[in-house]
């Protein structure tokens, strides 16, 4: 039985490995979609979330097989669990992703302002995110806490650059009222981007749970 539930579990984290590739690239084409203004590149990841909905439907129904067949317990539990709750984590960024793709399909300036783009540091938020999705599932694999709670120091200059841009955005639209949509829409990009942060910081907090049995939600909440 052990020697089953284990290539079941590695079977699992290799499919959500696979999921995190999938969503990583479907947050660097919608930003680089969003930074360009490029709608084929924007239609790609529109047509691509089928099938990160797909995937995460498969993986969940892979959880509850592990879960109804082995029953495992302990570390076996915690892992089954967290890997659930990623996949959830991961499903809901390829939405944001999605997002952000159907504000470039139905943006309608040819360019944004290269002055406006340095202001706003798009280009820099989008880094971040993608380097948090990068230390998360690196701290998966290498089962390490100390890369997983990194993250939370990094969603810290995320929500930043989130807050400054709504200031940037309004005072633009004073001067270019002619804007006022794009820059409106454009609001809703960041929005995104801050909240796959934090859906990012909350899968660090389940690879915590997964390897040290520690609950952080509730406890980081209070803190800040």
């Amino acid at each position: 039985m052990v020697q089953f539930i284990e290539s079941e579990l590695l079977l699992l984290k290799k499919e959500i490995s696979e999921m995190w590739s999938l969503v990583h690239g479907q947050l660097e084409r919608a930003g680089e979609a969003a930074l360009s203004l490029d709608k084929e590149l924007a239609q790609q990841v529109i047509v691509r979330e089928r099938r990160v909905n797909a995937f995460e439907l498969k993986i969940d129904s892979d959880v509850e097989e592990v879960i109804a067949l082995y029953n495992p317990v302990a570390i076996d539990l915690r892992f089954v669990l967290a890997m659930l709750k990623i996949n959830s984590n991961l499903e809901r960024l390829g939405d944001f992703a999605e997002g952000i793709a159907r504000f470039v399909i139905n943006n309608n300036d040819s360019v944004l302002e290269l002055n406006l783009l340095k202001q706003l540091r798009l280009q820099e938020m989008l880094a971040e995110v993608l380097s948090m999705l990068d230390c998360t599932q690196r701290a998966l694999e290498e089962e390490n806490i100390e890369l997983a709670v990194s993250v939370f120091a990094k969603d810290g200059l995320v929500d930043e650059i989130n807050a400054d841009a709504t200031k940037v955005l309004a005072n633009y639209i004073l001067q270019h009222p002619e804007s006022t949509l794009a820059c409106l829409n454009l609001v809703g990009v960041f929005r995104k981007l801050e909240r796959a942060g934090d859906h990012i910081t909350n899968i660090a907090e389940e690879i915590v749970f997964f390897i040290d049995a520690k609950v952080l939600k509730h406890s980081r909440s209070k803190e800040e």
